[in-house]
């Protein structure tokens, strides 16, 4: 009888470790197979076999829900070989394994039925970057999207693609379509970059040596998203809502992300034991690392406002349209320029402001205002997750003319500024 165990190697280490399934098969014959799951030994309990049940541990439920899921398909396919009268070999369990982890996926061999099992193992793939945790929707969204536009192509070309047909000339036609259906250049790089990573999982399974897509160019524009000033975020705390509880409490949430700088999937589940000697804590969801935020004295009035409990029962949908409406009622309606290429051609529009405005703005305008203020990029970096000063440098939303104030500034203080013509 074969039974399944997990474990971690290295109990002792400080940093997270991987976890292992574990099978004998005889008492020479055994299966160590590496998952994607990763633990802080701290938090590991050997003899549960389980993530314990610490509040320090953000993504414990997550893990034992993935290490449940693999347990109860493995023992169903024991017992399955078992009614059959067929022994479980250790490399029928490496198969499994692989299959479930989306390193194999069954039954496919043509390029159709590949992608189509390629979207719905996202449901149970495990990503390495989320702690874990399976592909998020919005991954597994963009590849239904993508394969969506691939059979458009197809209807309109008269072809039925296979792995051999993903060729550079393909790709040049492929985008060249995209663009006659008037998509941006950024939605075209988001197809252009899922196909490729369906084409790098075909190849890593050996259903194709077609590897031309390793040559793409995905081609990209630098978002022209917005950032709140310090005097437009003062605007918005000091404007009465009192009439519009739904406003009121989008605007509170908002700025609870413009002074702390998290993700509307982070600033939306802070709890009391985030919270301790002033400073925030809190483990990002998007890439699992860990954060240590001060609190700021808006932060702090919001937080007493609503006795530690935030108003965080909203979708990010509906808490971006509540957005607009907030920041149009408040008066944020300076008139921004926008460009964006779409259908290979460069179109400008001019919005107001509150247009644009979308929970994203929260985390922009806190990097935003931190690197206007001169506070050092590295410091904000660490806070936002940026790895380059480069990539950081595009994400923040600040003006030529702000950058001259900023050395206007600078010089001043340090004398170097003596007249103003």
């Amino acid at each position: 009888m074969v039974n399944i165990k997990f474990l971690v190697r290295d109990v002792d280490a400080e940093t997270e470790q991987t976890i292992y399934v574990t099978a004998r098969f005889g008492r020479n014959d055994k299966l160590m197979y590496a998952t994607p799951l990763k633990v802080e030994p701290l938090f590991w309990d050997g003899n549960k076999q389980r993530v314990k049940n610490s509040k320090y541990c953000v993504n414990k439920d997550e893990i034992n829900g993935a290490l449940t899921s693999i347990e109860s398909k493995v023992n169903l396919f024991i017992a399955e070989a078992a009614t059959k009268g067929e022994p479980v070999t250790k490399n029928a369990l490496r198969n499994l394994l692989d299959t479930h982890y989306g390193k194999k996926i069954a039954a496919s061999c043509d390029f159709h039925s590949f992608f189509e099992e390629f979207i719905r193992l996202c449901d149970t793939r495990v990503s390495p970057r989320r702690g874990g945790q399976t592909i998020d929707y919005k991954t597994k969204r963009e590849y239904a999207r993508t394969y969506y536009y691939i059979q458009e192509y197809e209807k309109n070309r008269g072809i039925r693609l296979e792995f051999r047909n993903i060729t550079q000339s393909f790709f040049n036609d492929f985008v060249a379509f995209l663009q006659g259906l008037g998509l941006s250049t950024n939605t075209i790089w988001h197809k252009t970059v899922s196909l490729k990573a369906v084409m790098k999982a075909a190849n890593e399974q050996e259903l194709t040596d077609n590897t031309k897509f390793q040559l793409f160019k995905n081609v990209s524009e630098e978002s022209q998203a917005i950032a709140l000033s310090e005097a437009e975020l003062d605007l918005l705390a000091g404007f009465d809502f009192s009439t519009s509880p739904r406003l009121e409490r989008t605007r509170d949430l908002f700025l609870v992300g413009c002074w702390t700088g998290l993700r509307f999937s982070d600033f939306t589940r802070i709890r009391e034991e985030n919270i301790k000697d002033g400073m925030l804590t809190i483990q990002q969801q998007k890439t699992n690392d860990f954060v240590t935020i001060p609190l700021h004295s808006v932060f702090i009035h919001i937080w007493e406002k609503y006795a530690g409990k935030l108003p965080a029962n909203i979708s990010n949908q509906k808490f971006n349209d509540n957005l607009k409406d907030m920041c149009k009622e408040a008066g944020i309606n300076e008139r921004v320029m926008k460009s964006i290429t779409k259908g290979g051609k460069k179109q400008t529009t001019i919005y107001e402001k509150w247009e644009l405005v979308s929970s994203h703005t929260a985390r922009r305008s806190f990097a935003t205002n931190l690197y206007k203020s001169g506070f050092p990029s590295i410091s904000i970096m660490s806070i936002t997750g940026h790895k380059t000063e480069g990539s950081f440098l595009k994400y923040i939303k600040v003006s030529k003319e702000e950058h001259a104030k900023m050395l206007m500034t600078h010089w001043q203080k340090n004398g170097g500024l003596l007249k103003v013509m």
